[in-house]
């Protein structure tokens, strides 16, 4: 081990690095390791920090070594200011840890110096200070790729340089306008925005003029998440804005999530868009206007929930054939098979599958299976008295050669009744590719139940699922199953 070169240990630590106690341990084998390590575990320290057990000595810890970095000009300065933090502090660390840091939440940090704050006693005017020598310190050491702020921060005005390559950038409709304007100014090759709506028209905490700068600011955006919390909330004049400012970068933009009905024809300009994850709760059927004429002939992927399954089918039939990938959980499944259909004739290069099924489409699924030949990922979600025997005959006739992986997830009262039919399943895959079979039951209705009774069902529900835990161990040592999960869910009502 300590004669591996850096590349080697290089390789080695990037398999490690989401495994803490390991990834750690890496630091002390020798000079040479521990040099490797230091700028991973440095690049987002956040990311490890989440993981630790004791997050308030750690992040004391943390807090810690950045200040070790401040000057002893800079400490005297604190200290004329009744702020003296340096007595256990080492004053030159081992490496300059701040120039490897590349990605920055601002409330991570808002985090540790309220730890301090409250571990010290010490007022919010002098927390200020010394946030302001941090930022000093990481506008002259190095450049984050990454900036999130979740929350409505502010900055100190002068340390922008250290935000002038970001590459991801991720706030809310709270955040100042007055950080968004300052970004504007000084990015122009951020490629991936995350932007989450809080609040409603009749809050005043609209940035979205500002946002909109710093989006059509960009040269080569790639990605936008817009997600929106709250589905009650009134932001149309906001969500509009948004939307209208894409328009510019129709030629580059290639992944797309957006959390409400579309407000403009916006999605008819973003012919590359390589993926596309649309999310809204909507009961009327005439609404989806600006979905209803859109053609997207690149898609590969697509995820929906809550959209007519007569609008998926439009949209998949505008497809090209290069989907790989379909997630789509619908309300309106009464549509005599078109979107299966639509499917199968479209998707031929499908390798991945989750959808909503009820007895009135089942009967189209064989043909899907027949067709989709590359499909090796499928995910089930039926409805109450869901014939899973003919699911699962279907699926034992059919199969594609390489289709192994099956999720299959209903309300919990289809658990026992499921039972058979998966043993039905399972002794009929035999000299076939070993599965990985996860079974996800859930039920909201126990919620609603008085305390004793609940308690009563879930422990029968558990019992159920042990009985079935053990059937699925024999069919693991028959080498019919690779790997299963059985996870029974209680939604809070």
């Amino acid at each position: 081990m300590s004669k591996l070169n850096k590349d080697v240990i290089f390789l080695i630590l990037k398999e490690l690095q989401n495994v803490p106690s390991s990834f750690y341990s890496c630091l002390l084998i020798n000079r040479i390791w521990c040099e490797t390590t230091v700028p991973i575990l440095w690049k987002n320290p956040t990311k490890l920090f989440r993981s630790y057990k004791r997050k308030c000595k750690a992040s004391k810890n943390l807090l810690n070594i950045i200040l070790s970095h401040i000057s002893e000009e800079s400490r005297d300065d604190l200290k004329n200011q009744g702020i003296d933090l340096f007595t256990e502090i080492q004053k030159k660390p081992l490496f300059n840890y701040i120039r490897y840091w590349r990605y920055l939440d601002l409330n991570f940090l808002e985090y540790l110096l309220n730890v301090l704050g409250t571990s010290i006693n010490i007022e919010k005017s002098k927390i200020f200070l010394i946030k302001n020598e941090i930022l000093y310190l990481f506008n002259i050491n190095t450049k984050f790729v990454s900036l999130s702020i979740s929350a409505p921060l502010s900055l100190i005005s002068g340390f922008e340089d250290c935000f002038s390559k970001l590459e991801y950038f991720y706030c809310n409709n709270k955040t100042s306008s007055k950080i968004l304007e300052g970004l504007a100014q000084t990015n122009k090759q951020i490629r991936k925005f995350e932007i989450i709506i809080m609040c409603d028209d009749r809050e005043n905490s609209d940035n979205s003029t500002e946002i909109v700068k710093l989006i059509e600011a960009q040269r080569n955006l790639k990605e936008i998440n817009f997600i929106r919390k709250n589905f009650y909330m009134n932001a149309k004049s906001y969500c509009k804005n948004l939307e209208e400012s894409l328009i510019k970068h129709a030629d580059t933009v290639q992944y797309l999530r957006i959390d409400w009905e579309p407000i403009t024809k916006f999605l008819s300009y973003l012919v590359n868009l390589v993926s596309l994850d649309l999310t809204y709760i909507c009961y009327d059927r005439n609404h989806y206007d600006n979905l209803k004429t859109i053609s997207l002939p690149l898609l590969k992927f697509l995820k929906a929930k809550h959209i007519p399954s007569n609008i998926l089918s439009s949209l998949i039939e505008s497809t090209k054939g290069y989907l790989v990938e379909i997630s789509i959980l619908y309300h309106y499944i009464f549509d005599k098979g078109r979107l299966i259909r639509a499917i199968y004739q479209n998707c031929l290069n499908l390798k991945i599958l989750k959808l909503s099924m009820t007895n009135e489409n089942i009967s189209d699924f064989e043909y899907l299976l027949i067709n989709c030949q590359y499909l090796n990922s499928l995910e089930v979600i039926g409805t109450n008295y869901f014939d899973w025997d003919e699911l699962f005959e279907i699926l034992t006739k059919s199969s594609p050669i390489g289709l192994f992986k099956f999720t299959f997830t209903s309300p919990i009262s289809d658990l026992k009744r499921k039972m058979n039919s998966i043993k039905l399943f399972l002794d009929n895959w035999k000299d076939r590719h070993s599965m990985s079979l996860y079974i996800v039951s859930l039920e909201e209705a126990y919620m609603k139940m008085l305390k004793q009774q609940r308690r009563k069902f879930q422990q029968q529900d558990k019992q159920q699922q042990q009985i079935l835990e053990n059937l699925l161990q024999q069919y693991v040592a028959m080498g019919i199953i690779e790997k299963f999960s059985i996870q029974i869910s209680y939604t809070k009502f």
